[in-house]
This record gives structure tokens, C-alpha cells and sequence, in this order.
């Protein structure tokens, strides 16, 4: 579903088609997202949250750049290995109880995955003598950044479940070479949730007293 089908939608289950003062799209959009996490985590395990691909985005190339041990927020490593971390912070990713969902982190061409581990875990890994024989490399992600140990590449592919434009050059082109505005881009949302979503934002408003129920003086309605 689109994300201004999304918030249509709500609106009309509001009783709000045109636009209010304070009947936002930015105020629905938060509520979508709200009860969406809330009932993605209690619904989804992640497993087969992962197998839906269309929730997910990819950004093709993250630039890296070499910081050092305290910068990588891991200073207790017996290995003389360097440290790579995405240039920028990438954009917002959805947070569920397991933190950010992320589906996978590759080099460029795929032929390397990388796999998600914690600083203390990956200090811990590295003062176990069999450690050296171990190909598996690994990324932890921290306040915005993605952090990579001990590899030498310029560059890998995120999926994940990203809730604004990756960057202005992946925002989206139409079979006019015209960037799909954002209103126009699929959700990141299981459609088969939205009947629930849409109840619970009703009935936060209803409760809230910002949507009168249906009666004599209902002409009355402000958000009509």
C-alpha cells in the first residue's frame, strides 16, 4: 500500500477528508507507524518478517571510511584489525524490540554477507584462540552508523526497512523520469494489519474527544 493511501484511509475512518489544523498528514502517519510496530512485533516473528521482501529497502552503496578502535566503540580487541563505518548515518530504519530491522549487509556485488553481531560480543570473539580461522565477518549498528571490523572495502548494500528516502538519488523514478513524491512509495507495513491500525487510530481520537460520534449536532463537527 501506498503511504498516501495509508494515510487516506485514516483520514476517512476520521471523518477528516479535507485538511485540519491540527488533522495532519505528518499526525496520522506517526499514529500508522505507531500502532504498526506495536502490532508487527506482537504478530510477526521476525523470521518471516525477513521473507517479505517488499517491506524492505536497499541501499546500494553505503559509502565506508576507516575510523579508529574508541571511534568503533570497541577498544578491548586482541587483533590488529581495522575498522570501517559508514560515512553518514543511514536513514531512519524501523525499530522493533530487536532494535533496527535490518534484513542483510553485503558487499557490493553480494558475494560476501555480513552478519550482525555487538561490540562486547565481537571483543569476546576475539580473545578465543580459534577466532583466526573464522572467515565470517561482521557489522554492529550504533546510533545511525553501521560499523564493519576488519575489512578493507569501500562500500556494501543495506536492506532494511528503512522509513524515509534512502537519498535523493534513489528517491524513485517513474516511467517519465519523474521522482515519485513520497506520498506515492510503498509502506513498510504488512497490508493485512491495516484493519487494526485503522481501528486503534479511531479509537485514540474517539477517546481523546477529538472526534464526536455521529449525532443530532454532528454538523457541528469540527473536522468535518
Amino acid at each position: 500500500m501506498k503511504t498516501g493511501e495509508s494515510i487516506s484511509r485514516i483520514r476517512n475512518i476520521l471523518k477528516a477528508v479535507k485538511e485540519d489544523s491540527f488533522l495532519t498528514d505528518r499526525l496520522i502517519y506517526s499514529l500508522i507507524m505507531k500502532y504498526a510496530k506495536t502490532l508487527m512485533q506482537r504478530d510477526l516473528k521476525l523470521v518471516n518478517l525477513f521473507k517479505n521482501s517488499s517491506l524492505f529497502k536497499e541501499d546500494p552503496c553505503v559509502v565506508l571510511i576507516d575510523v579508529d578502535r574508541v571511534a568503533a566503540c570497541c577498544i578491548d580487541i586482541n587483533t590488529g584489525c581495522t575498522f570501517k563505518r559508514s560515512k553518514d548515518k543511514l536513514p531512519t530504519i524501523t525499530n522493533l524490540n530487536n532494535g533496527p530491522v535490518i534484513r542483510a549487509v553485503s558487499t557490493l556485488d553480494y558475494s560476501v554477507q555480513v552478519h550482525k553481531t555487538e561490540p562486547s560480543l565481537y571483543a569476546n570473539m576475539t580473545k578465543i584462540p580459534s577466532f583466526k580461522y573464522n572467515k565470517r565477518k561482521y557489522y554492529w549498528f550504533i546510533d545511525g552508523y553501521l560499523y564493519i571490523p576488519d575489512v578493507d572495502w569501500e562500500g556494501v548494500r543495506v536492506q532494511a526497512m528503512f522509513e524515509e528516502i534512502i537519498n535523493k538519488n534513489l528517491c524513485g523514478i517513474d516511467e517519465k523520469n519523474i521522482c515519485i513524491p513520497e506520498q506515492e512509495r510503498d509502506i513498510n507495513i504488512p497490508d493485512y494489519l491495516f484493519s487494526e491500525i485503522e481501528n486503534l487510530a479511531r479509537q485514540e481520537f474517539l477517546t481523546a474527544g477529538q472526534i464526536p460520534s455521529d449525532g443530532a449536532d454532528d454538523s457541528q463537527n469540527v473536522m468535518r
